[in-house]
C-alpha cells in the first residue's frame, strides 16, 4: 500500500469524524490454513508438496450523526511459509460514508464488487485481484477511490474517481500456482506515463424491474489484468513482465428472478488492451427446496463462457461449459458445499471445484477446498497449474 495514499486517506477520514457517536464495532477472523499438493511440481524450484499459512483480518465499524456518517477500516495480513511473495499486508477498505436521503458519498479505500455470475466475475474491473490469496479472482485488494450515488426512484447512478492504481501481485518463484516462466513483478510496465497515478473513471446505472436487476458500466483506466509479455531477466533466464494498458470497458450485468430459477448474464466490449473483443458470461442457476423431504436445497447450475479472441484471449474462459451443484444443509452448522466443473470446448481441458464450510461451536469455522486439473494442453493459460492438484483446509476463529 502506498504510504502517501494511506496518510492523505487517514488523514480525510479523521477530519471528518464527529466526537458524537453511537456505534464502535470490532470483528474479524484469524486462520490457519494448510495446502496439500498430489503431485510433484513442473519446476523444480517449486520443491514443496505441503504449505502452510496464517490468515489474519478484522473490521473496524464506527457511526454517528444517527447512522448517516460511518468510518469502516479493515486491515488483512497473510504469512506464508514457503513463498515470500504470499506473505503481504493489505488494507482491504478505509471508507468515510457520508449518506443522505438522494445520495451517499464515501471517500478512501473500498471494495466494490459487479457481477451476477459464479464461474468467471468477467464485468467486475474497480478493484485489483489479490492473485497471492486464490486463483478464484474472489479476493480483492482496496482501491483508493472517491464514490457518489445518486439515488432516484428511477435507479442508482455510482460515479468513482480512483486516483491512484494497485498493481497486481504474483507469487514467487518457490510458490506452486504460479505461471511458467514466472511473473518478474519488478519489471512491469504502463501504457500511460503517469504509471500507478493515472487517475482512472467509472460511473454505473442500477435497478430493479420487477423480476430483473440490471447493471450497465463503463470503466476507463488502467486494466486491472495485465498482458504478460514474455522477456527474459538480468540473467537471461525467461520471465514474463506485466504491462497495463489503458482501456474502455462498457459492460452489462442482469439477472432474473422467476420462481426458484435465477437466470444470469454478463457482457462487455473492452478496447485499448492490444485489440478490441467482447466477451460473455451467461447461464441459470435451479433451486431445488427441501431435497428427498429433508431440509437439504440443492442449487444446479451451469454457464457458458465466451470472448472471441479465442486462443490469443488472457482469460482462460475463451470458449467454456461450466457445470456445478449447491448444497445448503440449513443445520445448526451452517453446513455448505459447492461442487463444480468447468470444460474448455477448445483443448478438451477440465478443471474440479470443490468448496464446502461448516461452523464448529460458536466461533470456529473449517472451510475445505479442492482444485484439480485434467488434460490440460500446453496452449492453454491453465497448462502452468496442471500438476498443482491440491485440498486445502482452512480452520478460523471467528469474532
Amino acid at each position: 500500500m502506498d504510504k502517501k495514499v494511506l496518510s492523505l486517506t487517514t488523514l480525510l477520514i479523521s477530519s471528518t469524524i464527529s466526537s458524537t457517536t453511537i456505534a464502535n464495532e470490532w470483528s474479524g477472523y484469524a486462520g490457519l490454513e494448510f495446502r496439500g499438493f498430489t503431485q510433484t511440481a513442473q519446476d523444480s524450484r517449486q520443491d514443496h508438496s505441503t504449505n502452510f499459512s496464517f490468515a489474519f483480518e478484522t473490521e473496524y465499524y464506527h457511526e454517528w450523526d444517527k447512522g448517516n456518517q460511518s468510518i469502516a477500516f479493515v486491515p488483512f495480513v497473510r504469512l506464508d511459509e514457503n513463498d515470500n511473495e504470499r506473505t503481504h499486508f493489505d488494507i482491504r477498505e478505509l471508507t468515510y460514508l457520508k449518506a443522505a436521503e438522494n445520495w451517499e458519498l464515501r471517500l478512501g479505500i473500498r471494495k466494490v464488487f459487479w457481477g451476477v455470475t459464479e464461474f468467471q466475475h468477467l464485468v467486475d474491473v474497480i478493484n485489483q485481484t489479490d492473485l497471492l490469496e486464490n486463483l478464484d479472482t474472489e479476493d480483492k485488494l482496496g482501491q483508493p477511490m472517491v464514490n457518489l450515488a445518486l439515488i432516484k426512484d428511477w435507479g442508482t447512478l455510482d460515479f468513482f474517481v480512483m486516483p491512484y492504481f494497485r498493481e497486481r501481485y504474483f507469487p514467487g518463484t518457490s510458490s506452486r500456482l504460479r505461471t511458467i516462466p514466472h511473473v518478474d513483478q519488478s519489471r512491469s510496465q504502463f501504457e500511460s506515463s503517469a504509471k500507478e497515478k493515472h487517475i482512472d473513471l467509472a460511473a454505473r446505472y442500477s435497478h430493479y424491474f420487477g423480476d430483473w436487476d440490471i447493471g450497465v458500466s463503463h470503466f476507463y483506466g488502467t486494466s486491472r489484468d495485465p498482458r504478460l509479455l514474455l522477456g527474459t531477466d538480468n540473467s537471461g533466464n525467461a520471465v514474463l513482465t506485466p504491462f497495463y494498458d489503458i482501456i474502455n470497458q462498457t459492460s452489462l450485468d442482469l439477472q432474473a428472478t422467476k420462481g426458484n430459477m435465477l437466470w444470469k448474464l454478463e457482457a462487455l466490449h473492452r478496447s485499448g488492451q492490444a485489440t478490441s473483443y467482447n466477451a460473455i458470461a451467461a447461464g441459470f442457476e435451479y433451486t431445488f427446496v427441501g431435497i428427498m423431504d429433508s431440509n437439504i436445497d440443492l442449487g444446479l447450475l451451469s454457464e457458458y463462457h465466451y470472448d472471441d479472441r479465442g486462443e490469443s484471449a488472457t482469460s482462460t474462459f475463451e470458449d467454456d461449459i461450466a457445470f456445478g451443484a449447491r448444497f445448503a444443509f440449513n443445520d445448526a452448522q451452517s453446513s455448505e458445499a459447492l461442487i463444480g466443473m468447468v470444460w474448455d470446448r477448445n483443448t478438451g481441458g477440465k478443471f474440479f471445484n470443490i468448496e464446502a464450510s461448516r461452523r464448529i461451536g460458536e466461533s470456529w469455522l473449517l472451510d475445505v477446498q479442492g482444485r484439480f486439473f485434467s488434460n490440460q494442453k500446453s496452449s492453454d493459460p491453465a497448462f502452468a497449474f496442471s500438476k498443482d492438484d491440491y485440498i486445502e483446509l482452512f480452520l478460523s476463529y471467528n469474532f
